[in-house]
């Protein structure tokens, strides 16, 4: 019979844990117009991993930093785990040119941060998911968005067992420390379902209650109890200049 696992001591943990949906893409912006004229597909003419953000993503990540730069230096990260995704990179890269850590701290990039893998359905939107592949739409429907997987591609239970291992890493190497995350916006959900031990129903109702901000900061502090205490949520800079977007989690197609 499996024993209870003991919590871990505050002192594995990151002190303070930022995770951050990338600024507004390029990619967004395409799937939006591919939805609104109800086309098949998106028109892009670089592989998701190459999307970058568009002007208004690019202001997105240096507000982030602004307002991060504002505060004192314990409520700054001294580090920034990074998906390769060139919009998560370079998210990372304007938060940093904009004084939201110091000008040295590293930003390391991790490939099990990258966005959840469409396979076949890539570069679909949802319309174009029905029609060119029905079955992987019923197939969706039958098990749902957590342990769906289209051929070549992850469901968000594939995603959350990369993300576990990842979080070992950070135990083991960035204990203590100030660690800031850039991702995706399914990586944001699954990190919560993993360091929070939810189940499906209950990130799946947190999906539900709306989407993940872009450029959005979700944090975590380390408790006494050896645990990761959640602060906020999707928690977005408040700035008239720099609207704030939210783009839909897709059956297929560049999103995150």
């Amino acid at each position: 019979m499996l024993k209870d696992l003991e919590p871990r001591n505050a002192l594995h943990w990151p002190r303070r844990l930022w995770i951050v949906r990338h600024g507004e893409s390029a990619g967004n912006v395409a799937r939006d117009a591919a939805q609104a004229s109800g086309a098949d597909r998106i028109e892009l003419a670089a592989r998701d991993v190459d999307i970058m953000l568009s002007p208004r993503g690019e202001e997105q990540a240096a507000a982030l930093g602004t307002r991060f730069a504002q505060a004192d230096p314990d409520d700054r990260p001294d580090i920034i785990l990074a998906s390769p995704y060139v919009r998560a990179c370079h998210t990372a890269q304007l938060f940093r040119d904009h004084g939201g850590t110091d000008e040295g701290a590293p930003i390391c990039v991790d490939e099990r941060l990258r966005e959840k893998e469409f396979g076949i359905l890539d570069g679909l939107t949802t319309s174009g998911v029905a029609a060119v592949y029905p079955d992987q739409a019923e197939f969706r429907r039958l098990l749902g968005k957590f342990y769906h997987r289209p051929p070549g591609g992850e469901s968000w239970c594939d995603v959350v067992l990369r993300l576990r291992s990842l979080m070992d890493t950070i135990a083991l190497h960035h204990a203590g420390r100030r660690v800031m995350i850039v991702a995706h916006q399914v990586v944001v959900l699954c990190l919560r379902y993993v360091i929070e031990n939810m189940s499906e129903e209950e990130i799946l109702a947190i999906d539900r209650q709306g989407d993940v901000a872009n450029c959005s900061v979700t944090e975590y502090r380390a408790d006494p109890g050896g645990g990761l205490t959640l602060v906020r949520y999707n928690d977005v800079v408040s700035d008239d200049a720099v609207p704030v977007t939210a783009e839909p989690e897709r059956t297929a197609g560049v999103r995150g």
